[in-house]
């Protein structure tokens, strides 16, 4: 029969007791319902280029041409995604910038602040490449053209039906699981604005192109 002094009797005890805490402590918590959701969402905030193609078409009213040249600048798009597996996944948009409508037929053209407000369909790859993972999305909405109170030469706003493309990459956990980067080419197609007034009035479609680069928080 093994004899042990008490001494160490007492020490090997408060060893099985000390063992058992700290692998109780690095056991993960069980994850709730509302954390597992929460892991499937992300918010990214990117800045985003605006090159919008020319458009030309003839007033109906007096057959006189026109031509609308929309300024090149950047604005931002904010998304908040939902993805509940690499092949099922959907997103919020809203993205603004600010540019001058530049019609052939206005001096000085038209300040507008633009507002995008869709919804869309977003899809991964499976696994990652070279630490990013390649994504491509879809959508809809609406784009509201308010022209500025000191440069929209007094016009009214204007809502355009808004469809879009989106095709990019999220790297990986590259820094941390909660932060990344995200890269995309994004399209936006509408018909070109008239503020509501038949002398601007072309009914020609114009699409945007936007390319942008940011970050997205994951929860």
């Amino acid at each position: 029969m093994l004899n042990v002094s008490r001494p160490w009797s007492i020490a090997i005890a408060l060893l099985c007791l000390s063992l058992s805490y700290s692998a109780a402590r690095g056991q993960a918590l069980p994850e709730t319902a509302l954390q597992h959701q929460l892991s499937r969402v992300d918010l990214g905030v990117t800045a985003v280029g605006q090159i919008t193609g020319d458009v030309a078409g003839t007033e109906q009213r007096s057959q006189t041409p026109i031509t609308l040249k929309a300024s090149t600048t950047v604005g931002f798009l904010a998304t908040l995604r939902y993805v509940k597996s690499p092949l099922v996944g959907f997103e919020a948009n809203y993205m603004q910038a600010r540019y001058t409508e530049n019609f052939s037929n206005i001096a000085g053209g038209v300040q507008t602040k633009a507002s995008e407000y869709s919804l869309g369909y977003v899809v991964h790859t499976p696994s990652s490449y070279f630490g990013f993972k390649p994504f491509a999305a879809v959508g809809a909405g609406t784009t509201a053209f308010r022209p500025t109170a000191g440069g929209g030469q007094g016009l009214s706003a204007q809502a355009r039906m808004t469809y879009y493309y989106n095709v990019g990459l999220d790297d990986d956990a590259l820094f941390s699981k909660h932060f990344g980067v995200r890269v995309h080419l994004r399209q936006a197609f509408y018909k070109a604005p008239d503020f509501g007034q038949n002398y601007l009035t072309i009914q020609k479609r114009t699409s945007t192109l936007e390319p942008g680069i940011g970050f997205y928080l994951r929860f």
